[in-house]
């Protein structure tokens, strides 16, 4: 198995740990590298951290090789990739499938057949996904093959570099065209899965915008400025109404089997070479046939 590697061009004299720096790469990832089996070359010979750099320098970062987790059984199973690199994995997940296993659902969950694509393809990478989505939700969910692509990731999300679109449909009619919910989330004290609009909550923030209003049910689209577990589904249920087939919040199943969410563009910054990304899933059978 090769490792997986970034490459640099020193374009400053300086010490190389400040440069590592600079590039992005964080002390506890540098520590990984010491100490895990990896290595930091200039002009492919080994050095540490101290090394000073000329101007030209060709910097290689070896990252460790990682192990998948003991408790994530790798399964054969259909697996639908929008997009493959030796960094990313985008996949399109469809409805009723965990994206990682539970105590209700132990196997066949997204993480158990990607960890068999690693180990048919020989990546050798454990299980980081960037952007998780509920059971019943389908759409693109988007994965790191490394721990340090998965904390540049996370970086992005937190400067909102990174973009995730759904198609919902709700009851009720949406009379506004466009408008933002902003409401702390927190988990209900009577419950360990729901989640409530409360005092004290997380700060949540999720943008919306009228698609088309049928005769009792709106089509949405949705934009998550922030990530709480369940954020849509609580904000919607929050201003009255709930996905449509999401029981959990007030929706009903009367139409569709699970709760019509569906992720369906995302946007992003490409962790190693910059270049802007942008994925589309189109709806499920389902959903689509609703909105017909």
């Amino acid at each position: 198995m090769k490792p997986f590697e970034l490459n640099y061009t020193a374009d400053a004299k300086g010490l190389l740990r400040e440069a590592l720096q600079a590039w992005g790469i964080s002390k506890r990832t540098l520590a990984s590298v010491k100490y895990g089996g990896g290595q930091i070359l200039v002009n492919n010979n080994e050095v540490t951290v101290r090394h000073p750099l000329e101007i030209g320098d060709a910097v290689t970062v070896v990252f460790p090789l990682e192990e998948l987790g003991k408790g994530l059984q790798a399964e054969s199973g259909e697996l639908t990739i929008i997009y493959e690199d030796e960094a990313l994995l985008i996949v399109d997940k469809p409805p009723l499938q965990n994206t990682i296993p539970s105590r209700e659902h132990p196997v066949g969950s997204l993480a158990n057949v990607v960890a068999g694509h690693f180990e048919n393809h020989k990546i050798p990478a454990t299980l980081h996904i960037v952007t998780r989505l509920d059971r019943d939700t389908s759409g693109l969910v988007c994965i790191a093959k490394n721990r340090h692509i998965h904390h540049m990731l996370s970086v992005q999300q937190q400067e909102k570099k990174m973009s995730r679109r759904y198609d919902a449909i709700v009851h009720g009619l949406t009379e506004q065209e466009e408008f933002t919910i902003t409401a702390p989330i927190g988990r209900k004290n009577s419950s360990i899965i729901e989640r409530e609009v409360r005092m004290g909550g997380q700060f949540a923030e999720t943008e919306v915008k009228l698609l088309k209003a049928y005769t009792d049910f709106s089509h949405l689209e949705l934009k998550l400025n922030t990530g709480r577990t369940h954020q849509i589904r609580v904000h919607l249920a929050h201003i009255g109404q709930p996905l449509v087939g999401d029981d959990l919040y007030g929706g009903t199943r009367e139409m569709i089997s699970r709760q019509a969410l569906h992720c369906r563009r995302l946007e992003m910054i490409h962790p190693v070479s910059g270049r802007a990304l942008s994925f589309e899933s189109p709806n499920r059978e389902d959903m689509a046939a609703l909105i017909r």
